[in-house]
């Protein structure tokens, strides 16, 4: 596409598409929260409503229209409402699909466009791609937007479900003169996606007729920022004859087309329409986009959304005003106080500027000030300080954020992970973690006697990221039967010699030739079809299990005080299941040690006071404790012993546990058995 045909300036005719463009809607983000609940759906139908009043021909979303992988009755509800309320209609339908519909929507048991079912009467279709957020999850791999799909609501495309390749067809769209090949993928892990770049197996069909006369348009939902090595897409990999790019997933509003001069493509990148996180990059103002094409030429306009809440943020560094306080003045915090008052007190100020004659700006705006009191300062009660604007800001608990920079030190070798730092962020930004990430941080700071030996780390991310984000309860353990079972019949087929020595040397030439592999991808979707299997079966003998008893007669438990009885170790756990805070968690488990286990009770219960009282922290972070406290290495969820007679293969794991905030869990320990 050459620059002059970015801008077109003509009236609306019957050659011009009109699309309305919009991203991460995050319907259901703090639903239940007093004054921001409401804010995701009285934004998605602003969205809606600005289709009906321009006319579009349809809507186009790049993923994530749900914060939740399993929305609440209530966010579904508010979704299937606005989306009938705008999207239904006698209005007629002027563009035709030519592609093969059966190939576009093969997932759907309806392969065809909404606004051709004759039982629905369509106004404005609907195109959408899933996000990481509402991704297809379980062994039927479906997602919220394909119950959507089903209701006749809107056109789920860009499913792909092989982990070694990527077939992409478009879906054909002509109004008059005016062709639109649309191209979609919805998210897919960045790792995996890169790789398949890597290797050529991403192919983008192309049109058999008259290849260079359709607008090529393309939507992506994947990180567009480098977060590491892999685990982004470069511009450079998409195909250079796209048109333009609608890139979905980054939250920064940065919806004017950008060209890329070496693929020589626009790409537009709308951000989301909530603000998830207290960033800067969500302080920039929000919109959505009204693309016109005709023929080969587009323009993109900029529509702002009104009911967006403010958001502002401000960075102060308080070694940068040594003529109002130092550390060594008295009475210096409260000055700081003062200062910092001075500066929320602006910011309301501002807020209260700009919402003038805008009535459907929600009242009560977003602060953050993020403090640096590196230099001798100490940090202040930030309860005590978010008091005086409870009635004016909507997040009166996360308005300072205290941070200090570490000053460098020469001769450090190993950084622990911090979890007082990690319990000592805000709410906000706790949710925000990337479980992946956190295994991903562990493994780079932890020694090398601590490392996984037979699991790898990018797939032992993925499986806990399954359990917390999906509830795929079972995600983890199945996944390390799976692995146990390929090394297993590994070592049998190379007939080891049974050295302590060259099993390990086996084993670890084995998990390395999977590193970052499709065979890798597969062990993670084989443990969560396994585990919803397991699940089912799980519900079907639940009466025959209540008639087992408790107490497993090969279980031996060592104390170092002979004097004290050791407590009674149970074979299963309390877990979650449905609406019910109790369930069943199976495990094998350790021989551990009374005076170890109590240990970890109180550090657990240490834990639980702090408020960390979700599934991730419940169980993997207590694997952390477990580690740190009785010296084991990390490999507690996945070791490997020995014994005269051969390999034998244990594993350890943890099972769930029913507790509640601020209230002490105990800790469900299990059993090896050969």
């Amino acid at each position: 596409m050459t620059p002059q045909n970015y801008s077109l300036k003509c009236k609306d005719d019957e050659d011009t598409f009109k699309i309305l463009i919009a991203t991460d809607i995050h319907l259901g983000y703090l639903e239940k929260d007093a004054i921001r609940g409401n804010d995701t759906f009285v934004t998605f139908d602003e969205i809606m409503k600005q289709a009906v009043q321009n006319e579009v021909d349809f809507v186009l979303l790049g993923g994530d229209l749900f914060h939740d992988n399993k929305p609440s009755r209530k966010t579904m509800h508010c979704c299937m409402e606005v989306m009938r309320k705008y999207c239904m209609g006698d209005r007629p339908i002027v563009f035709e699909i030519l592609s093969d519909q059966a190939v576009n929507f093969s997932h759907s048991k309806f392969p065809w466009v909404n606004y051709l079912d004759s039982n629905l009467n369509i106004s404005i279709p609907v195109f959408s791609v899933h996000g990481n957020h509402d991704d297809p999850t379980g062994a039927d791999g479906l997602c919220a937007i394909d119950l959507l799909s089903c209701a006749g609501l809107i056109n789920h495309f860009g499913r792909s479900r092989s982990v070694e390749k990527l077939e992409i067809s478009p879906v054909l769209l002509k109004k008059g003169n005016t062709r639109i090949a649309l191209y979609g993928i919805g998210s897919i892990p960045d790792e995996r996606l890169y790789r398949m770049f890597i290797n050529n197996q991403v192919t983008m069909l192309r049109p058999r007729e008259d290849e260079d006369g359709w607008f090529n348009l393309f939507v992506i939902h994947q990180n567009r920022s480098k977060h590491g090595a892999t685990n982004y897409i470069p511009e450079q990999f998409l195909d250079d004859f796209l048109d333009l790019v609608v890139w979905g997933h980054e939250h920064e509003c940065k919806i004017a087309p950008v060209r890329n001069e070496q693929q020589l493509f626009y790409v537009t990148q709308p951000g989301s329409s909530v603000i998830t996180s207290l960033s800067p990059g969500e302080a920039v103002k929000k919109h959505i986009g009204l693309l016109r094409v005709k023929g080969k030429k587009m323009n993109l306009q900029k529509i702002p959304l009104q009911t967006v809440r403010q958001f502002f943020i401000q960075d102060v560094t308080l070694s940068e005003h040594p003529d109002l306080f130092s550390p060594e003045q008295p009475n210096v915090m409260l000055k700081v106080m003062a200062f910092c008052q001075e500066k929320v007190e602006e910011m309301l100020e501002e807020a209260e500027r700009q919402r003038l004659g805008n009535s459907l700006t929600p009242e009560k705006p977003l602060i953050r000030l993020r403090v640096d009191y590196s230099g001798g300062f100490e940090a202040f009660n930030t309860m005590r300080f978010s008091q005086k604007f409870v009635d004016q800001v909507a997040n009166p608990k996360e308005i300072l954020h205290f941070i200090r920079h570490r000053e460098a030190k020469d001769n450090i070798k190993e950084e622990d992970m911090d979890f007082e730092a990690i319990l000592s962020r805000p709410t906000s930004e706790v949710l925000q973690l990337r479980v992946e990430d956190l295994v991903k941080e562990y493994f780079q700071k932890a020694e090398k006697n601590v490392q996984l030996s037979l699991l790898t780390e990018q797939g032992m991310g993925k499986a806990v990221q399954e359990f917390v984000d999906k509830e795929e309860k079972d995600a983890i353990e199945e996944l390390i039967k799976y692995q146990l079972e390929k090394t297993q019949r590994f070592l049998r087929e190379r007939r080891v010699e049974a050295t302590e020595e060259k099993i390990d040397e086996e084993i670890r030439q084995f998990r390395d030739s999977k590193r970052n592999t499709a065979e890798e991808d597969e062990e993670v979707q084989e443990a969560i079809i396994r585990a919803k299997a397991h699940r089912d079966r799980s519900d079907s003998v639940r009466d025959d299990d209540l008639n087992l008893s408790d107490e497993p007669a090969d279980i031996a438990v060592e104390s170092d005080e002979e004097s004290t009885s050791a407590p009674a170790i149970r074979g299963r756990g309390c877990g979650s299941r449905g609406s019910s805070r109790r369930g069943r968690g199976r495990g094998r488990g350790i021989y551990i040690n009374h005076k170890h286990s109590q240990t970890c009770i109180k550090l657990f219960r240490l834990y639980t006071t702090r408020g960390i009282y979700n599934t991730f922290y419940s169980c993997y972070l207590l694997t952390f404790l477990l580690s740190l406290e009785m010296q084991w290495p990390f490999r507690v969820v996945q070791i490997i012993y020995y014994s005269n007679t051969g390999v034998l293969f244990g594993v350890f794991s943890l099972t769930e546990f029913s507790h509640h905030k601020r209230e002490s869990a105990d800790v469900c320990t299990m059993w090896v058995r050969d």
